[in-house]
């Protein structure tokens, strides 16, 4: 079982209108409502490749019933552990809800798609103020799980309530488990949260520029392994990730840029590094599945899913170089 944690988790609404125009009325084509957050469009595509996934964190309000209505959804995947599937095969599986309700209402994140150019416009909410009582319930709730996982990713931002080293406890309780940790967060909590030590993390390429100082990708990935992180993986938006690990350094790229919607890139990026992780691929056939997601993400056409079909056309062809040791 892979655990991942979304604490500001989002009623995802895609719009779709045939041109995005300041200034003037627009007709809109189609409205999509998806479960969202970092770890909740994580937990989705590692159950799309066939993994089971338990999604924790919090949820409130009318947003919040209809987030969990959603989860219960479910989509097609493969062969558990198989990284992709057959359309022939198809079963079917959902993430376990194993989310905590609270009294504030879970926010919502808007997505404006322009037809016309394939831009997406993000709009998105702040989140609920989580109470200390809440707090320690998710804790609990959370201690609980984590034994059992072979993985936990802690993804997004923290909402209002969460004091700022959450991850970083959230990353200690799990190493003192014996599991292994993904960060996926930004500013503040990032750097607490990489002072603990995790096994990984995936930042952009503005996020590790914060955290480190250096706008050259590789010298503030190998800057962040120092500060704690066993590995990183820094997201470089259309040309894909760069990789410091102690196994090497690799950059892994699709065979071409596209255009498309990047909600939620990264999160089917996480995805990859996770299933590999947990099945214990090497590091490049894990960037190559990483890229392959993320790219297949853009170019699907709602927020947060990814085309398998186009997936399974690009994971042979990303390019993977490897950098020579330092």
């Amino acid at each position: 079982m892979i655990l991942t944690v979304t604490l500001n988790a989002a009623l995802d609404i895609t719009y779709r209108t045939p041109a995005l125009v300041p200034h003037t009325t627009h007709r809109v084509d189609e409205v999509v409502e998806r479960p969202g957050g970092k770890g909740l469009n994580v937990a989705r595509v590692l159950a799309a490749l066939g993994h089971e996934t338990v999604v924790t964190g919090f949820a409130g309000g009318r947003t919040g019933d209809v987030l969990r209505e959603l989860l219960g959804g479910c989509g097609p995947v493969g062969p558990r552990g198989a990284g992709t599937r057959s359309r022939a095969d198809a079963v079917y599986a959902r993430p376990v809800d194993a989310l905590l309700p609270i009294s504030g209402a879970t926010r919502r994140t808007i997505a404006v798609v322009d037809a016309a150019t394939g831009d997406t416009t993000q709009l998105n909410e702040p989140g609920p103020t989580v109470s200390a009582a809440e707090w320690r319930a998710f804790l609990s709730c959370y201690d609980r799980l984590v034994p059992g996982a072979e993985a936990v990713a802690l993804c997004g931002s923290l909402p209002p309530g969460v004091h700022v080293g959450a991850y970083a406890e959230l990353i200690r309780r799990a190493r003192g488990a014996g599991v292994p940790v993904l960060l996926d967060t930004s500013g503040e909590p990032l750097r607490r949260g990489v002072a603990a030590r995790p096994d990984l993390v995936k930042p952009n390429a503005d996020e590790l520029a914060l955290l480190t100082g250096s706008r050259e990708p590789l010298v503030a990935a190998r800057d962040t392994r120092r500060r704690g992180a066993r590995a990183v993986v820094a997201s470089l938006g259309p040309d894909g990730v760069l990789a410091a690990t102690p196994d090497g350094v690799w950059r892994a790229g699709p065979p071409a840029p596209v255009r498309g919607n990047p909600t939620g890139a990264g999160d089917s990026a996480v995805a990859g590094l996770l299933s590999g992780l947990v099945e214990r691929l090497p590091w490049p056939a894990r960037l190559s599945r990483a890229v392959a997601l993320s790219t297949a993400t853009v170019l699907a056409p709602v927020a947060g899913e990814f085309d398998a079909a186009v997936y399974e056309e690009l994971l042979p062809r990303v390019t993977v170089t490897e950098y020579p040791p330092a």
